[in-house]
């Protein structure tokens, strides 16, 4: 099987407060608005039992933050849909297809608040020997949460020494299975500020469920890295809202899958 497979974190945001630069390994600004720490985010379970204990694993991980926690709550969708619930995260695992992903993270927020997320863990691939271990399951639930709380990677290189990181892209994640003291010092760094409510926005019925899984949904291509291995891509829904979709791909390759 060609690995042409990716982890991608796909970003819901105003257009008048999505700026693309990153402080350190943050996602932009966004962030979940809360008026005191430490705050809780639920993740929706959606998951079968070959997911469980590394849905298990992740959010008892996450949860070391000093800043917030995770909860484990019953799932609001159908794994295969993985549509959002509004304040919170669902997570979900299906057969989602042979279109190029791994893993995809989704935040939708308004202005610089998260209101909803999603996690998906496609088995399309993670049912073959190349990727059905549990190192990589659990490399890939524990960076595609991390993304639902606003944080990036800390590292793009797929072939350097492994960081002990799940938010470090590896061609060996047998040690980068869980957050490190960098990831929670970054959490503490976004989350130092508290907001006036936890209100969350509306949602544009519209948007509300997306699914921006292949590249032909992404629109533009505003920025291409590493050789085409980071690209950033933007899709204008007119109104203030744009999705901001975030890519890394899995292994070197002298092209883009759809050029």
């Amino acid at each position: 099987m060609s690995r042409t497979t990716l982890l991608a974190g796909t970003l819901l945001a105003s257009l008048l407060a999505a700026p693309l630069a990153q402080a350190n390994h943050a996602w932009g600004n966004y962030h979940w608005a809360r008026t005191g720490n430490p705050f809780t985010v639920q993740l929706g379970n959606n998951v079968d039992t070959d997911w469980q204990p590394h849905l298990d694993g992740a959010s008892s991980d996450w949860s070391k933050s000093t800043v917030l926690a995770t909860k484990i709550v019953t799932g609001g969708t159908t794994a295969k849909r993985c549509r959002p619930t509004s304040g919170r995260v669902e997570v979900c695992n299906a057969l989602y297809g042979n279109n190029g992903w791994l893993g995809l993270a989704q935040i939708w927020a308004s202005g610089s608040h998260i209101v909803q997320g999603t996690t998906k863990l496609n088995d399309s691939y993670f049912r073959t020997a190349s990727y059905n271990t549990p190192a990589w399951r659990q490399l890939v639930m524990c960076q595609e949460i991390g993304h639902n709380f606003g944080l990036g990677h800390q590292d793009e290189n797929f072939s350097n020494p492994n960081l002990g990181t799940c938010m470090d892209y590896t061609n060996d994640p047998s040690t980068n299975l869980s957050p490190n003291a960098h990831d929670y010092d970054e959490l503490a760094i976004i989350y130092s500020h508290l907001d006036a409510s936890t209100t969350l926005a509306a949602m544009p019925a519209a948007m509300a469920n997306l699914e921006l899984a292949t590249p032909g949904q992404w629109g533009r291509l505003l920025r291409s890295q590493r050789g085409g291995m980071v690209e950033t891509y933007v899709q204008d829904f007119g109104h203030g809202w744009r999705v901001y979709t975030h890519v890394i791909w899995a292994e070197e390759r002298g092209h883009r899958p759809h050029d």
